[in-house]
This record gives structure tokens, sequence and C-alpha cells, in this order.
């Protein structure tokens, strides 16, 4: 099997989930090789992270030390991504859902693709100049969009309840603000 298979099931079952069809062919196996070639969609997820920092600039105008930022905005979110996945791995014993990690966690990593374009589709109507209000309800459509797929993904996969998941999302996006918030207070 050459590492495109993977890549390409592991994006269609984001799909399929990001469109609300939750079928046998959503839920990836949760092997070991699975879950490694599962952390592809970080490599897929960086340039959505680098275009939404340009997009913010374009707005902002481009700051003198930009290759600083953009690096650090790359470091915070491989860190976040790192972080959640240990912490669940952590966690899915205390919920009894160890044996069901390897699958939540491959399809979680592939839905962070869908996630990071969704998020990106909702700024671009205020790149074009859109009214303010159209913009806001495009940026908040696709993030409600996006953390709807991971509540959904988190769900299926991992076969919990509905205030599990959302803890679960609640805990990812978390983790993301407080590195994020870090790395500002800790830059010079």
């Amino acid at each position: 099997m050459n590492s495109v298979s993977p890549v390409t099931s592991g994006l269609f079952a984001a799909l399929r989930l990001a469109r609300g069809r939750a079928d046998s062919d959503v839920l990836l196996p949760g092997d070991r090789t699975t879950v490694v070639r599962s952390f592809w969609a970080i490599a897929l997820c960086l340039p959505t992270v680098i275009i939404r920092l340009l997009m913010s600039w374009a707005e902002t105008g481009l700051p003198s030390n930009a290759a600083h930022l953009a690096v650090r905005e790359a470091i915070v979110f491989v860190a976040g991504w790192l972080v959640f996945v240990e912490a669940t791995h952590r966690l899915a014993p205390l919920i009894g859902r160890a044996n069901r990690w390897g699958r939540f966690i491959a399809i979680w990593n592939w839905c962070n693709v869908i996630e990071g374009v969704l998020v990106l589709v909702g700024g671009i109507p205020g790149m074009f100049g859109a009214p303010a209000i159209v913009d806001q309800a495009c940026e908040l459509v696709m993030i409600g969009w996006a953390l709807w797929l991971e509540w959904y993904a988190t769900r299926l996969a991992f076969g919990t309840g509905r205030m599990t998941a959302a803890l679960l999302v609640l805990l990812d996006q978390s983790i993301g603000i407080l590195l994020a918030a870090l790395a500002v207070m800790l830059s010079p």
C-alpha cells in the first residue's frame, strides 16, 4: 500500500463525516499503521494555518517580524495538536474508551484537515470586502460547522455520549487557546 491510499481514505472518511454521513466507510481501523499514517494530516493542515495568518495580515498589514510570527504560529499549531493527542490517549482509559482511541485519533486527525479548510473558507468573504454582517455570518457558520464536525467525529469514532464529545472538543479548543496565549506572552 502506498502512502497516497491512507491519505485518500482518511480524507474521504472525513469528508463523509462533514456531510453527516456516518456509515462504515468513515470508521477507519484503529491499528497502529492507520494511526501513524493519519499524522500526515498535520502536513496537510499547515498551509491553511499559514494562509489564515496571511489573510489576517492582509487586513492589518505585514508585520516586520512576519517570518518569526509564521514559524511561531506553526509551532503552536503542531504543539497543540500533539498535546491533544497525548491528553486523549491518557483520558481514553479513564472514560472506558482505550480500545477505541486509535480509531478516534485517526479520524480526528483527518477531520482537522477539513476543519482547517472550513475555517479558511469562512474568512474569504471578508477578504473581498463583503459587508461585515456577511463576513461575520460566513465565519460563524464555517467555524460552527468545523466544531460540529469535530464533535460528530469524536462521538462516532470514540463512541461517547454528546456531553463527553462536547467536553473533548472544549479540551481541544482550550489547549489551542492556552498555547497561543503562552506563545504571545513569551514572545520578545
